[in-house]
C-alpha cells in the first residue's frame, strides 16, 4: 500500500480494525463483481441448456487454474512492491513494473496454447454426453484465445493494490461485469438483431468483460510508471530472468494455493461422477454460491498481503499480529453468515441455477454439510496469506498440499465407499485438519521467533 499513507497511519488495535474495512471494502466489491463472469454466464447458460450448464461445471476448475496463474504472478508484483516501499527501495519499481507486464504476455501465450491444445482431450475425459462436450470445447477455445486481458488485468490490479489504490481496480470490475451483463442474453439468445449464439456468446461477453476491465486499470499502471523514481544504470541491466524468478518465487504460495483448487475440483468431478453427472453439477453450482461468502476473505487477504509485507520489511511486528487477528475476525464473521444461509436455504440458493429435481435432491443435502467447513476454512485463508508476507512461504505452501491435495480428494474417495452423502463430509474434515495444522505452524514460528529475541 502506500507508504506515506503507512508511515502516517498509527497501528493501535481499533485503527487496524478501520484500516482493515476501509481497505478491504473495495476490494471484496471488485472480487464479487468479478465473480459475475461465471455466475451471470451460469444463469444464462442454465436457461438456455442443461447441458450447457454442466459444461461450465466441468471447465469451472480450468478457469481456476487460469485464474492462479494470473493472480498468483499479480501477487508476486504486489508482494515485492510493497517490500520495495516498506525499506525505502524504491527504484527498481520502474523495471518491475516493465517486465512484470511482459510476464503476463507471457503467461498467456503459454496457458493459451496448452489448453487449446488439450481441451478436446479433457472433456471427452469428463463427460460421456456429446452435447457437453460439443459446448464446452466451443466456450473454452474463446475464453483461451481471449484470455490476455485477464492476465494483464490481474496483474495491473495487484501493482495498485501494493500502492494502496483500491477504488479504481474496483471500478474496473464494476466496468467489466456490466459488460458481461449486458451481452451476456443478447449474444446468449440472439437480441438486436444478432444471431443466437447459445453458448459461443457467453465465452465472448465473458472476455468482453475481461478487456474492458484490463484497459482502465492499464491505464492506471502507465500513468503510474512515469510517475516513478528515474531508474540507475545498474538496475537498468539487470537480466529479466532474474526478475520474473523473483515475481514467480514470491508468487509461488499463491500460484500453487489455487492450482490446486483445480486438481482438487478435477478430483472431486471424477469421484462424484461415478454417482451420477447431476452430482457434478450441485459440486458447480456450490462453487458459484460459495463465492458469495468466500470473495470477502480473499478481498481481505489482497489487503493484508501488502499490509503485512510491509511491517514485516519495516520490522513492526505488533502491527503484523494486530492485522491478522482483525483480518481473522472478519473472517469468522463473514462466514458464520455464509453457513447459516446455506444451512436455512439451501433448496432456495439451488434454485437460482437450476429447478431439475434431481439436482434439486443432491443440492439440499450437500449444502447443509459443506458449510460446516466455512468456520475453520476462515483460519486456513487467513492463516496462508500470513506465513506469504512473513516470508513463511514453506509454511504456506504446507498447509495448502495438506488441504487441497493429501486431504480432499483421498478423503472423497474413501467417503464414496459409504454413499455420495457422506462425499459431502470431505469438505468440513479437511477445513478441520487444515485449521489444525495452520495454528500449529503460526504458534511454532511465534515460539521461534520469541526464542530469538531473547
Amino acid at each position: 500500500m502506500n507508504t506515506e499513507n503507512m508511515k502516517n497511519q498509527k497501528m493501535d488495535d481499533a485503527s487496524m480494525w478501520r484500516l482493515l474495512v476501509r481497505l478491504s471494502l473495495p476490494v471484496m466489491l471488485a472480487l464479487l463483481i468479478q465473480s459475475v463472469y461465471n455466475i451471470v454466464d451460469s444463469y444464462f447458460i442454465g436457461k438456455y441448456s442443461p447441458e450447457g450448464l454442466t459444461a461450465l461445471s466441468i471447465i469451472f476448475p480450468i478457469q481456476l487454474l487460469m485464474t492462479a496463474l494470473a493472480t498468483g504472478t499479480g501477487a508476486g508484483l504486489n508482494i515485492l512492491i510493497a517490500r520495495m516501499d516498506g525499506t525505502g527501495r524504491s527504484r527498481s519499481q520502474k523495471r518491475l513494473l516493465r517486465r512484470g507486464m511482459a510476464l503476463g504476455c507471457f503467461n498467456f501465450i503459454c496457458f493459451a496454447a496448452a489448453g487449446l491444445l488439450l481441451c478436446r482431450g479433457y472433456y471427452h475425459f469428463s463427460s460421456n454426453q456429446p452435447l457437453v462436450r460439443e459446448y464446452g470445447i466451443q466456450y473454452t477455445r474463446i475464453i483461451l484465445l481471449f484470455s490476455m486481458g485477464m492476465f494483464l488485468e490481474a496483474n495491473c490490479t495487484k501493482i495498485l493494490h501494493a500502492k494502496g489504490s483500491m477504488i479504481l481496480p474496483m471500478a474496473a470490475q464494476v466496468a467489466g461485469a456490466l459488460v458481461n451483463v449486458v451481452l451476456d442474453p443478447i449474444l446468449i439468445f440472439g437480441q438486436f438483431g444478432l444471431p443466437a449464439m447459445g453458448i459461443r456468446g457467453a465465452a465472448i461477453a465473458t472476455v468482453a468483460g475481461q478487456w474492458c476491465a484490463m484497459g482502465i486499470v492499464l491505464a492506471a499502471v502507465l500513468r503510474l510508471y512515469k510517475r516513478l523514481p528515474f531508474q540507475e544504470e545498474h538496475e537498468i541491466a539487470k537480466p529479466i530472468y532474474k526478475d520474473w524468478s523473483s515475481i514467480y518465487q514470491a508468487g509461488l504460495p499463491s500460484i500453487i494455493m489455487q492450482s490446486l483448487n483445480t486438481l482438487y475440483i478435477i478430483g472431486l468431478n471424477l469421484v462424484l461422477k461415478s454417482f451420477s453427472e447431476d452430482a457434478v453439477t450441485v459440486l458447480g453450482i456450490y462453487y458459484k454460491l460459495q463465492t458469495f461468502f468466500f470473495i470477502p476473505l480473499l478481498g481481505l487477504q489482497q489487503v493484508i498481503l501488502p499490509v503485512i509485507s510491509y511491517h514485516y520489511g519495516a520490522g513492526n511486528k505488533k502491527q503484523i499480529r494486530d492485522t491478522l487477528y482483525c483480518s481473522i475476525g472478519i473472517g469468522l464473521g463473514v462466514m458464520g453468515l455464509g453457513m447459516a444461509s446455506f444451512m436455512l436455504m439451501p433448496k432456495a440458493l439451488l434454485s437460482i441455477f437450476s429447478v431439475k429435481p434431481e439436482i434439486l435432491s443432491i443440492g439440499k443435502t450437500a449444502l447443509p454439510i459443506i458449510s460446516i467447513s466455512f468456520l475453520p476454512a476462515a483460519f486456513v485463508i487467513m492463516l496462508t496469506v500470513y506465513f506469504q508476507g512473513v516470508d513463511q512461504g514453506l509454511y504456506s505452501l504446507c498447509v495448502t498440499v495438506l488441504r487441497q491435495l493429501i486431504l480432499l480428494v483421498p478423503l472423497a474417495w474413501v467417503f464414496h465407499f459409504f454413499g455420495l452423502k457422506q462425499v459431502w463430509l470431505t469438505f468440513p474434515v479437511t477445513e478441520i485438519l487444515s485449521a489444525s495444522c495452520a495454528i500449529f505452524l503460526y504458534r511454532k514460528g511465534r515460539a521461534r521467533e520469541m526464542t530469538l529475541t531473547r
